[in-house]
C-alpha cells in the first residue's frame, strides 16, 4: 500500500520506517529540508530521532505534493497545535478514500476539539483513525515489543490500520471508542507534568503512584461525561500510556515536570527545546474542556496553578492533599 506519514519528528519518524519495514511504499514529509536530507541519504533521523537506523526504502521530502501523490494511507504525527494547518494543507493533494490516522495527541486551543474531530473537520470525507497507546518512539525505532490501539467510528478503517502497522515486535488492538483513546491520550500528558514535578521534588515513590492512580480517575470521570466507555481507561490508551508517560525516563512531559519541581520556570524549561511537551499546551485545554462539562479535575488545576500563574509545585501538592475528603468512587 502506498502510505504517507506528515511529520518527521520522533514519533513519526518511527512509523513511518515501520510501514516501510511491513512492506509498504512509504514517504515522509519533513518540515525541515535537513531532517528529509538525511532520510534520503543516511537512513536517519539524527535531529529527532538520534542512535535509530531506518528502513532503507523509507523516502522523504520537504513538499507535500510530492509526499502524499497516490497515498491511500495518511498519517499525521505533527504538534496538536499544528495539526489542523497541516491537515487542511493535505486535503489540496489527499487521494479520494484516503484513510487518515491520527497520531498526535493533545486538545486543540479555543475550540476544544480532539485531535480526530480537527482531521476529520479539515478532511471531510475521509475515514479517520485514532492511533493511541505506551509508545516511546526510540523503542518503536529499535524494535522492542510495543503494543498500541486504533479506534474509529469505520470499523473497515480500524481494521486497515491494525493490519497495516502490526509487525512481529508492534502489536494493534482496534475499537470504536475513540473519544476514550484520545482523552487517554491527551490527558496522560498533564498527569505526566504532575508527576514530574513530584519527583522533581523528590518526594518519593508513595506522591507518584497516588497522582497516577487519581489521574486515572479524573480521565475516567471527564471520559465517561464526554460518552467514553470506562473500558478504555483500563486499556492501552488508558492506564498504559499513563503509567509509561508518568514513570519513564524518555517521557518529555515528566522531564518538564522534574525541572520545574526543581524550581525552573516553565520558560526557563521550554527555552531552546526543538521538541513539543503536549502537555503543557493540553493543560489549558483540559481544564477548560472540563469546565465545560462540569467536570471536577484537581490534579489537571494545580498543574495549571504551577505552569501559568506561578504556583510553587510544593504548595500545589499540599493544596491537593489538604482537600475535602470524600469516597474513592465520588
Amino acid at each position: 500500500m502506498r502510505c504517507t506519514v506528515m511529520g518527521a519528528g520522533a514519533w513519526g519518524t518511527a512509523l513511518a520506517s515501520l510501514l516501510a519495514e511491513n512492506g509498504h511504499d512509504t514517504a515522509i514529509w519533513c518540515l525541515e529540508p535537513d531532517v528529509a536530507a538525511a532520510i534520503n541519504h543516511s537512513a536517519t533521523n539524527p535531529r529527532f530521532l538520534p542512535g535509530a537506523g531506518l528502513a532503507k526504502t523509507l523516502r522523504a521530502s520537504s513538499d507535500k505534493e510530492t509526499a502524499l501523490a497516490d497515498a491511500e494511507l495518511v498519517l499525521f504525527a505533527t504538534p496538536s497545535h499544528v495539526l489542523r494547518e497541516v491537515a487542511s494543507h493535505a486535503r489540496t493533494w489527499m487521494k479520494p478514500g484516503a484513510t487518515a490516522v491520527v497520531a498526535t495527541k493533545g486538545i486543540e486551543r479555543h475550540t476544544h476539539a480532539l485531535m480526530t474531530d480537527v482531521v476529520a473537520e479539515e478532511l471531510a470525507g475521509h475515514a479517520v483513525v485514532a492511533f493511541s497507546g505506551p509508545s516511546f518512539a526510540a523503542e518503536v525505532a529499535n524494535h522492542m515489543p510495543t503494543a498500541v490501539v486504533a479506534a474509529s467510528a469505520t470499523a473497515a478503517a480500524a481494521t486497515l490500520v491494525q493490519q497495516s502497522f502490526s509487525a512481529a515486535h508492534f502489536r494493534v488492538y482496534s475499537t470504536d471508542d475513540v473519544t476514550g483513546v484520545e482523552l487517554g491520550g491527551a490527558l496522560k500528558n498533564v498527569m505526566a507534568v504532575a508527576a514530574g514535578m513530584s519527583d522533581g521534588l523528590g518526594l518519593g515513590f508513595n506522591t507518584r503512584a497516588a497522582l497516577i492512580t487519581r489521574g486515572l480517575a479524573e480521565i475516567m470521570r471527564l471520559g465517561m461525561a464526554m460518552g467514553a466507555h470506562p473500558q478504555t481507561f483500563a486499556g492501552l490508551a488508558g492506564v498504559g500510556d499513563l503509567v509509561l508517560t508518568c514513570t519513564g525516563s524518555l517521557s518529555r512531559n515528566r522531564q518538564v515536570g522534574i525541572e520545574i519541581g526543581k524550581g525552573a520556570t516553565l520558560p526557563e524549561v521550554l527555552a531552546g527545546r526543538e521538541t513539543v511537551a503536549e502537555g503543557v499546551v493540553t493543560t489549558e485545554s483540559a481544564l477548560e474542556l472540563a469546565m465545560a462539562h462540569g467536570v471536577e479535575m484537581p490534579i489537571v488545576s494545580a498543574v495549571h496553578r504551577v505552569l501559568f500563574e506561578h504556583q510553587p509545585a510544593r504548595q500545589a501538592l499540599v493544596e491537593l492533599m489538604s482537600r475535602e475528603l470524600r469516597g474513592e468512587r465520588d
